[in-house]
């Protein structure tokens, strides 16, 4: 399984990979698919798609999910992202393509596939990687939180200044893991519909993080 991860991300995180809880969360993710194939999201070779689509030297910015979406059909190894075709669009996507609209006046440009963003350095990236269907959070503990913590502590050692996008408190308790301060970490409420109207629309984060990627001297990322 850990074979499909790209070999600069196995080489930035060579260390964590030969850790016990590792190699225990290998084991519990493999056990989950062989089980279930057909009900743990995203599908297996799309396990580690953000990773794929975004090398560790070439991330700009980060957008951190909790979980998969445990609908089938709609996970694909990127956080709030959907494959194209997929309709109607999740919820909490819906609502992140109404502040982008309202943010910099554009529409999602495949509709609900954010892959675009990840070839140009956008890293979207959930704290636990898998979820069994119709089980919001059901893989929490297997140690996913442990792997996705040292990718974030790991992206705030870079002296490349970064882009952080928090939204909601299960992202926004992960700042204390990003310690440069040469980076920018924007926090908001999550755009799920329960919390999106206490301030996640209107936070702004699309064009405030184009504003600091060119004050670093960085391409900005075209929404």
């Amino acid at each position: 399984m850990i074979s499909s991860l790209s070999d600069d991300w196995k080489t930035v995180l060579s260390e964590e990979l030969v850790k016990p809880y590792f190699t225990d969360l290998i084991t519990k993710v493999t056990l989950a698919y062989n089980i279930s194939p057909n009900q743990v999201f995203p599908p297996k070779h799309q396990l580690f798609s953000a990773f794929n689509s975004c090398s560790f030297t070439n991330v700009k910015v980060v957008i951190l999910g909790q979980d998969p979406y445990p609908t089938k059909g709609h996970a694909h190894g990127y956080c709030f992202s959907v494959e194209q075709g997929v309709l109607p669009l999740p919820k909490s996507l819906q609502n992140i393509a109404k502040e982008l609209g309202t943010d910099v006046g554009v529409a999602l440009k495949e509709q609900g596939d954010l892959t675009a963003w990840a070839r140009q350095g956008v890293l979207l990236m959930n704290s636990i990687l898998t979820v069994h269907e119709g089980k919001p959070g059901s893989h929490q503990g297997f140690g996913w939180e442990r792997f996705t913590n040292s990718v974030i502590q790991r992206l705030g050692a870079r002296k490349e200044p970064l882009v952080f996008l928090l939204w909601g408190a299960h992202a926004i308790a992960k700042k204390s893991l990003i310690l440069g301060e040469q980076h920018l970490v924007l926090k908001a409420p999550h755009p799920s519909p329960l919390s999106a109207y206490r301030g996640f629309y209107g936070c702004k984060h699309f064009s405030q993080t184009n504003e600091f990627l060119q004050s670093v001297g960085c391409k900005p990322i075209d929404w």
